[in-house]
């Protein structure tokens, strides 16, 4: 079993346990995901599966997005509707035309802190597990960017947004900025993944409903070649394709030249099938993925 499983996960779970819950369905397939979820939040995990884990680096997306609601008046230890209340202050009345001059503020490249509840290293120890200790570090800004912002008034202490922004992004901490912005407190609320890079939660099944099928049906996958649609893509006759298997690199000596340093591209095999990534080296190729038949 080979390709890429868009599933909407609902709340309340983990982006292990969604896997989890897929088991009896996968067997003993290879799975893995690209970015997990907050267990509070759901809609789009996208999983490799079987072959396609060996090309998950190449599907990992600059580009996600999301919508939600950003709780005003409370700040949370997390930072969302998990943690614990640390601060409640009021909420100012908030017009319309103020929240669209803030979107258009925030919006752009920007530095943001990465917030203590995070899967971040220090000394190997994840910052979440010494945020539960009660120890707090220092953490460097990192450089992200918004790059669309939406916020619409939903009632009097509750904001309703979209965003897309680059991976590495904490919406979390985006809402907690701009709760401060507004001269009160916040935190996120709710969040649902809806794109991640050209996938989009419209392409997603339900997780109950995979969960839930039979275990002769086939599950709704993706191929690898379709997953990675946007790398060129050179077919190689059965003999090269062979030959590549074994280890054997000359085959490549044959396909057009890198257009550019670093690029990445793929051979297919006669079946149309992604057989190997390439990547460029110099003004020629080097093997650095192969898929099995």
């Amino acid at each position: 079993m080979t390709g890429l499983l868009l599933v909407d996960k609902p709340e309340g779970m983990t982006s292990a346990g969604a896997i989890r819950a897929l088991k009896p369905r996968l067997g003993r397939t290879k799975v893995g995901h690209l970015g997990t979820l907050d267990p509070f939040a759901s809609g789009l995990l996208p999983l490799c599966l079987g072959e396609a884990t060996k090309v998950a680096r190449y599907l990992l997306a600059e580009r996600k997005a999301y919508t939600g609601t950003i709780r005003l008046g409370v700040v949370t230890d997390t930072l969302d509707r998990t943690g614990q209340p640390l601060e409640s202050m009021p909420v100012p009345p908030i017009a319309q035309m103020a929240l669209d001059a803030l979107a258009t503020r925030f919006t752009g490249p920007q530095e943001q802190v990465p917030p203590m509840y995070s899967a971040l290293k220090r000394a190997g120890v994840p910052l979440y597990k010494l945020a539960r200790r009660g120890i707090e570090v220092e953490r460097q800004p990192r450089q992200v960017e918004i790059t669309r912002l939406d916020l619409v008034r939903h009632d009097e202490e509750r904001i309703d947004f979209s965003v897309v922004c680059s991976k590495g992004t904490y919406v979390r901490v985006l809402a907690a900025d701009l709760g401060r912005a507004l001269g009160t407190v916040a935190h996120l609320e709710g969040l649902r993944r809806t794109r991640v890079g050209q996938f989009s939660i419209e392409q997603a099944t339900p997780l109950a409903t995979l969960a839930a099928s039979a275990a002769e049906e086939s599950l709704p996958l993706l191929g690898v070649r379709e997953a990675l649609a946007g790398y060129a893509a050179f077919p190689a006759p059965a003999v090269g394709v062979a030959r590549l298997r074994r280890g054997q690199q000359e085959p490549l000596s044959s396909l057009p030249a890198p257009r550019s340093a670093g690029e990445t591209a793929l051979v297919l095999d006669p079946a149309g099938e992604v057989a190997a990534v390439i990547e460029a080296a110099g003004s020629s190729w080097r093997l650095v993925r192969l898929l099995g038949s």
